[in-house]
């Protein structure tokens, strides 16, 4: 059928132009993020590509929802706005003819949206979890970022380094302030290094530098002049990831049917429904007046959207906190929202057969 090649190619280029905006604007704000962790010492310089693509695949199955929804809702509201949809009724095409092509185009963006939550989704998870162990396990001197006072992980220490150099070896004008044994001791060099002695011992080896020491509010301060000064590191012991819901495998939420699990598995389950669903909702909800504002229905279908979504999470709540079983949360809110595209439906065909019959 002409018509439905027609909205399938615009169904295409649309989803295009969606899906490349949002996912900029995701990739925009997930590197701002990631960047102010970076630049805080809070995150290596070097995992901000690989978290950034691990969180990029999180939110993949929800953007992709979106521009599934958002396509279908801008190409059939254009073709009202044109007058074009008046030519295809005319031509004895009910508004229910548009359900194949959108089915035929939604199917592959669900089974896709599918594979992203059920699998994909929570592996990279996973993998962002470990990469922030990770952090949480380096040393205090792999945490120091230049300029900036950084606190030790047992918040014993004050680190400051003006510059590292050297492959992170090598520091020049360094600040420690500890205290030890009820004393407040601080140390400045114009100058330092890592070493690593023969059993594993690591070691900051700060030269020409001096050390003030004294207890807070006394006047018994001492003042020491170094060529060299050793402060040992505490390496924090490595620790594995703990499993949560978000990162389990699907198998395992099977296997553990506890609430938490089965109200991340209701989520999973949910998000492509949700985008079958909408992409059907956006048929009726795309109707536009040309004499009326055109942004009727925009405000209608975000409101819808944002009501859809909510709503699963709220289910997924009530599953979690064991509030409704799983068998009812599952199904309760997709079926409340089918029930209202088939009475949207057959209110706007409703609407089309007074006008052809006054006609």
């Amino acid at each position: 059928m002409i018509y439905q090649r027609a909205a399938l190619r615009e169904f295409a280029n649309t989803a295009v132009a969606v899906f490349v905006a949002l996912f900029a604007i995701l990739l925009t704000t997930q590197l701002i993020r990631l960047l102010g962790d970076a630049a805080g010492g809070n995150l290596a310089s070097g995992a901000v590509v690989a978290l950034l693509g691990f969180g990029a695949i999180n939110y993949l199955p929800v953007l992709l929802s979106l521009t599934l929804f958002i396509a279908v809702l801008m190409t059939l509201s254009r073709s009202y706005r044109d007058s074009e949809m008046i030519v295809w009724f005319s031509c004895g095409l009910p508004l229910t003819a548009w359900v194949p092509p959108v089915i035929k185009f939604a199917a592959p963006i669900v089974l896709l949206i599918a594979a992203l939550s059920l699998f994909l989704s929570p592996w990279a998870l996973s993998k962002s979890a470990e990469f922030q162990q990770q952090m949480e396990n380096r040393n205090d001197v792999s945490r120091v970022s230049p300029g900036a006072f950084k606190e030790s992980a047992e918040a014993d220490r004050v680190f400051f380094v003006e510059q590292i150099a050297g492959n992170n070896s090598q520091v020049k004008n360094v600040f420690i302030s500890s205290m030890q044994h009820g004393r407040l001791g601080v140390m400045a060099a114009s100058h330092g290094r890592l070493e690593t002695m023969p059993n594993g011992d690591r070691f900051l080896v700060l030269e020409n530098g001096r050390r003030y020491e004294g207890t807070p509010g006394q006047a018994d301060y001492r003042v020491m002049h170094f060529e060299r000064y050793a402060v040992r590191i505490e390496t924090r012991e490595a620790q594995g990831v703990t499993p949560t819901p978000k990162t389990m495998p699907l198998w395992s939420l099977a296997q553990q049917p506890t609430p938490p699990n089965l109200g991340e598995l209701l989520w999973r389950l949910g998000i492509p429904l949700a985008a079958l669903n909408l992409a059907l909702l956006a048929i009726p909800l795309s109707f536009v007046n040309p004499r009326a504002g055109r942004t009727n229905n925009l405000i209608l279908a975000l409101l819808t959207y944002m009501v859809y979504s909510n709503l699963i999470s709220v289910s997924q709540a009530w599953v979690s906190q064991g509030r409704i079983g799983f068998e009812v949360g599952v199904w309760l809110v997709h079926v409340v929202m089918f029930v209202l595209l088939l009475v949207m439906f057959s209110k706007r065909l409703m609407v089309f057969s007074w006008v052809r019959l006054w006609r």
